[in-house]
């Protein structure tokens, strides 16, 4: 086996930059920051969020049902798309009468045809 086949494991002072809090564990980050932790010193890592300030541990998540999002999606969204669906309407009125010839002709077509 390689002697320099894997980074030094050590013990690490990790401090959540939001909260303050602080935390030993191990790790092999060769982190070159050190602070004195309980009367001992250890290399730092500042971590942007941890436990301490995650808002699934610290009990301060919001819940938002299904139905209070596709409501406000909807709200929101209805104001642009009412502008862009009359002109569709409009559209497909010109469009139903020629539908309609359309399917008069082929049941015409059907009552043609002799009986077996």
């Amino acid at each position: 086996m390689k002697k320099e086949g894997h980074p030094p494991y050590q013990e690490i002072l990790f401090v959540d930059t939001a909260t303050g809090h602080k935390f030993v564990c191990g790790s092999t980050l060769q982190p070159e920051e050190t602070e004195t932790y309980e009367g001992k010193e250890y290399p730092v890592y500042k971590v942007p969020i941890s436990s301490a300030s995650h808002p699934f541990f610290t009990g301060s998540q919001q819940f938002v049902d299904s139905e209070g999002r596709v409501d406000k999606f909807k709200k929101r969204y209805s104001r642009k798309v009412q502008p862009a669906k009359e002109a569709q309407d409009k559209q497909q009125d010109k469009k139903k009468p020629a539908a309609k010839k359309v399917a008069a002709k082929k049941t015409t077509a059907k009552k043609k045809t002799p009986p077996k």
